[in-house]
C-alpha cells in the first residue's frame, strides 16, 4: 500500500476552504481546519450555497436558515469564525464565469497560501459524487488562477481595490490523496463534533452513518497508509503545487 507523505503546513497562515454546501467541509475537512486553527493559522470558510434545497420536508428559505445556523455551530466547534454564504443556486451550481468571479474576489481578499476545496471527479469513495461538489472543486481550481492574472475580472482591482493574489497549493480532500494531514487527538474529536453540529440536516437524511463512526473510520484509514506509526488520525488529500 502507497505511503503518503505527510504535508508540511509549518509555514501556513491562511486557509480559505471553498464548498458547495453547509455541511460539506465536515466530512473531514474540519479535522485539519480544527489542526490549523490550533496552530494560529487563519481560516475562512465560502460556502457558495445555502444548501436550501438540501432537506426534502423542509421549504427552501426555512432550510437555508437552519443549515446557516447549523454550519455557524460547527465552525465554532474547529475554531472558526470567518463564514460567508453566498446565494448561488443549491442542486443548480456552475462552474461558470460569475462563480469564478465570487471565488476569485475571496482568494484577493483573504490572500491564503493554501486554497481548500471539493474532488471535481465523478466517483469518489462514497459513491457518485454531487454535482454540486463537482462544480465547486472546477470552479475554485480555475478561480485560484483567476485571483493571480490582473487582466482576468480587471473590475476587481480597478472597482474593488482587490490586487491579484497568488495561492501556492490547492487541497482536495476525500479524492485520491497523494499526502496526509495529521489529525491525531483533539482535531479529530473536533471534526466529530462540527459534524454532529448539523443535527437538523442529519436526522432529514435518516440514514447517516454516526458521525463518530464516520470521522474515525475514515482518518484511521488514511493513517494507516503514512510510515509514522504515532499517526493515528490523518486526512488524506491530493495537494497541487500552484
Amino acid at each position: 500500500m502507497s505511503l503518503l507523505p505527510l504535508f508540511d503546513d509549518s509555514a501556513i497562515t491562511r486557509v480559505l476552504c471553498v464548498v458547495a454546501h453547509p455541511d460539506d467541509m465536515e466530512y473531514g475537512g474540519s479535522a485539519a481546519v480544527a489542526r490549523w486553527t490550533a496552530m494560529g493559522v487563519e481560516v475562512s470558510y465560502l460556502l457558495l450555497t445555502a444548501g436550501e434545497a438540501g432537506m426534502r420536508s423542509v421549504e427552501p428559505h426555512r432550510a437555508a436558515a437552519l443549515r446557516i445556523e447549523e454550519q455557524r455551530e460547527a465552525c465554532s466547534e474547529v475554531g472558526v469564525s470567518d463564514l460567508t454564504v453566498l446565494d448561488l443556486p443549491d442542486g443548480m451550481l456552475q462552474p461558470d464565469l460569475p462563480t469564478r468571479k465570487h471565488i476569485a474576489r475571496h482568494i484577493r481578499r483573504f490572500r491564503p497560501e493554501v486554497v481548500l476545496t471539493q474532488p471535481w471527479d465523478v466517483y469518489v469513495e462514497w459513491g457518485l459524487n454531487h454535482a454540486d461538489h463537482r462544480a465547486a472543486g472546477i470552479a475554485t481550481m480555475d478561480a485560484i488562477r483567476d485571483a493571480d492574472n490582473p487582466w482576468v475580472f480587471r473590475d476587481l482591482r480597478e472597482d474593488e481595490g482587490l490586487e491579484p493574489w497568488g495561492a501556492r497549493w490547492l487541497l482536495v480532500p476525500n479524492g485520491e490523496p497523494d499526502h496526509a494531514i495529521n489529525v491525531s487527538g483533539d482535531p479529530v474529536e473536533k471534526a466529530i463534533r462540527s459534524l454532529q453540529a448539523h443535527q437538523a440536516y442529519l436526522s432529514e437524511l435518516g440514514d447517516h452513518p454516526d458521525p463518530r463512526e464516520m470521522i474515525e473510520g475514515m482518518t484511521r484509514q488514511a493513517a494507516q497508509l503514512t510510515d509514522d506509526s504515532a499517526i493515528t488520525h490523518a486526512l488524506g488529500v491530493a495537494a497541487y503545487r500552484m
